[in-house]
């Protein structure tokens, strides 16, 4: 059985993977931006290993977040969950493009890593001319966008881990809206496939998936020379570098 941390694991897809892990017989840590969170997380999966927290919002908290995580020790799967939906673009900047970067960069290598990006990312558009001086241009597709052109770089510089990318649907969660058609359970059984199970199909690395099949993406995300100018302005802005 592995071990395996999920951010934004308070509610909806990052709660209900956490259940389903712990079903498995993993080892589970949530994660919660602050203590109230936290508890929350506690109470729906009153199984997990342990909990931690620290607000995406803030790099520096981020960063914080990074070193507990790596005091619980070694990680065999990390599914990169946490995200914002409707928020200003700086905060959206923050919380889905920075934060998944710093986690990647600072969390101990895991076997397994799994970002959840959008089927939205296909209307995105990389922007990175804006990292620095108009992130308030970026929109929610953009920063989904990048969270794929991260998993296709990490995939490509880290040859002994499988890194891949997930489309949960539009799923009816607080995020999703009660109106939404996909299906509540597909929208978890991908990430939690893709961390844990033995099937050939999920050990693979670089690819995006969409209810356990590969799918359509944005192939923006697969121009290397756009992925490492995506890199470096993340190095530049966190002040973290990646460890290639």
């Amino acid at each position: 059985m592995g071990r395996i941390l999920i951010t934004g694991s308070a509610d909806g897809l990052g709660a209900l993977a956490a259940k389903a892990l712990v079903a498995q017989g993993h080892s589970v840590v949530l994660h919660g931006r602050n203590e109230t969170r936290a508890r929350e997380a506690w109470d729906k999966v009153p199984e997990a290993e342990a909990v931690v927290t620290g607000d995406l919002g803030s790099m520096d908290e981020t960063k914080r977040l990074a070193e507990n995580i790596n005091a619980l020790g070694q990680f065999d799967a990390v599914i990169q969950n946490a995200g914002l939906y409707h928020a200003p673009a700086k905060d959206l900047f923050t919380v889905n493009t920075l934060a998944p970067y710093i986690l990647t960069c600072l969390i101990q290598k895991p076997q397994r890593l799994i970002y959840l990006s959008s089927d939205m990312h296909t209307g995105g558009r990389s922007k990175l001319e804006s990292f620095k001086s108009e992130p308030g241009r970026l929109t929610y597709s953009d920063t989904k966008l990048h969270v794929l052109m991260l998993c296709k770089a990490v995939a490509r510089h880290w040859k002994d881990a499988n890194v891949n990318a997930v489309n949960p649907g539009w799923v009816p969660t607080k995020m999703g809206g009660s109106a939404a058609p996909d299906s509540l359970e597909a929208g978890y059984e991908t990430q939690v496939w893709l961390a844990a199970s033995p099937d050939e199909k999920a050990r693979v690395s670089g690819r995006y998936f969409y209810q356990k099949k590969e799918s359509r993406y944005n192939h923006h995300a697969d121009d290397q020379q756009l992925q490492e100018q995506f890199m470096s302005l993340c190095q530049e802005i966190t002040g973290v570098e990646f460890p290639a």
